[in-house]
């Protein structure tokens, strides 16, 4: 379209088309496709390492017993067979569940777009950690909402600032609808909220009338030892979303919500409305994958595929940036790095790509515009060579901007 037509529907959008902006994660995906450049930005996982006969298998048989079926419509909620797997599935991390209290999505991202959609008016808040995952800031942003970031350590969110940030929210007179967190291995900053302050989180959501999103795509993928019983296992009225995306692979779009019965109402209705129904046929092909293969073995072999990247990650970070504090991930995709006062991550992002590396800038991950400090590092894709050589690469951009600064 010519810039006098593009003019013309401007006028025409509704007011809340303006919160619809490029994310500064989805911005680097042009740039990092160049082979040249390492990588360390977008959340992938390593979907090499899933045998393909795994997949191939699952379809076969698939077509072979359900095809009619998968290639038609289908029911609002999802298939039932995959959602009494699912519940194995969530068993797993202490959460016991209804077949009919789970929702099936087009992703987790579009749950958690449901869930805003159905909660969220103009100037309604969402408490999150500081740092939050991007694609949830954007449809916070997208659904006019105040983003409250809650301080958040190497423990998680601190229960003491949550507390905080209610009172100020109340005095401030805004209503709090939900408190949206990723209890394990957090995207982006990789800490997982420890056992002692899971309890205390849920009783203050629940004195103040709260309600609380545990989004949870990474939480089988630990390293070394599984992670404390998740929050809905503790509380039924926790909003539970999961993915196959990170445990399977994110090119089949299936995810998954745990509600309480009024709400998984409206989200069957709110998914029945937007796109009548999820896929049939990838809903199939996953549930016949955790029929027949050996699926947490497969999840095994992702932990040691991830195992191997962090601490490839860790020992560069530790060698070429002795200076740059960093978080020690027990499980996930990410690193969260601070660097040195006066570094600017965003600022910086053009000249690490010039040196073929790229990152994710912190500002991506605060809705008020902090976090310029800060950078995730993404260690999940690329080899472990290729970590080494992208972090060395990074490097030498910090310590460029750093002698800068104390040449001034």
């Amino acid at each position: 379209l010519q810039p006098n037509k593009i003019d013309h529907w401007l006028d025409s959008y509704a007011a809340r088309a303006e919160t619809l902006t490029v994310s500064e994660v989805r911005a680097l995906f042009a740039v990092v496709s160049r082979p040249e450049v390492v990588s360390l930005a977008g959340g992938m996982p390593y979907v090499a390492a899933l045998p393909r006969d795994l997949l191939s298998d699952a379809y076969e048989s698939m077509m072979r017993t359900r095809g009619d079926l998968a290639i038609q419509y289908a029911g609002g909620q999802g298939d039932l067979k995959l959602r009494d797997q699912i519940r194995e599935l969530m068993a797993l991390e202490g959460i016991q569940s209804s077949v009919e209290d789970l929702v099936i999505t087009t992703g987790s991202q579009h749950g958690l777009d449901m869930i805003s959609g159905l909660f969220l008016d103009e100037g309604d808040v969402v408490l999150a950690e500081g740092p939050s995952y991007v694609g949830a800031i954007g449809i916070f942003r997208h659904y006019e909402a105040h983003i409250e970031h809650v301080h958040t350590d190497h423990d998680g969110m601190s229960p003491d600032a949550l507390e905080e940030s209610i009172a100020k929210m109340k005095k401030q007179g805004k209503k709090i609808k939900f408190l949206y967190l990723v209890p394990n291995f957090a995207n982006p900053s990789g800490v997982t909220l420890s056992a002692e302050r899971r309890p205390r989180i849920l009783e203050i959501c629940k004195r103040e009338h709260i309600l609380v999103l545990e989004d949870n795509p990474y939480g089988l993928l630990y390293f070394d030892k599984p992670v404390p019983d998740a929050l809905r296992a503790m509380d039924d009225n926790v909003i539970y979303m999961g993915s196959f995306s990170k445990i399977l692979a994110p090119g089949f779009r299936v995810g998954y919500v745990l509600a309480p019965p009024a709400i998984r109402e409206k989200l069957v209705l709110a998914q029945e409305s937007a796109l009548l129904c999820p896929s049939s046929f990838t809903q199939f092909m996953i549930s016949e994958y955790l029929s027949h293969a050996d699926w947490q073995k497969q999840i095994d072999t992702f932990r040691g595929v991830y195992r191997e990247r962090k601490d490839a990650a860790l020992s560069a970070v530790r060698e070429f940036m002795p200076g740059v504090e960093t978080t020690t991930p027990d499980g996930g995709f990410y690193l969260w790095l601070t660097l040195p006062e006066g570094v600017d991550s965003k600022a910086m992002l053009p000249l690490a790509v010039e040196e073929l590396v790229a990152y994710t800038p912190g500002t991506a991950f605060f809705g008020d515009g902090t976090g310029h400090r800060n950078l995730r590092i993404c260690y999940s894709y690329p080899t472990p060579e290729n970590i080494r050589i992208g972090i060395q690469r990074l490097s030498n951009v910090v310590n460029k901007q750093t002698e800068m600064l104390v040449a001034r």
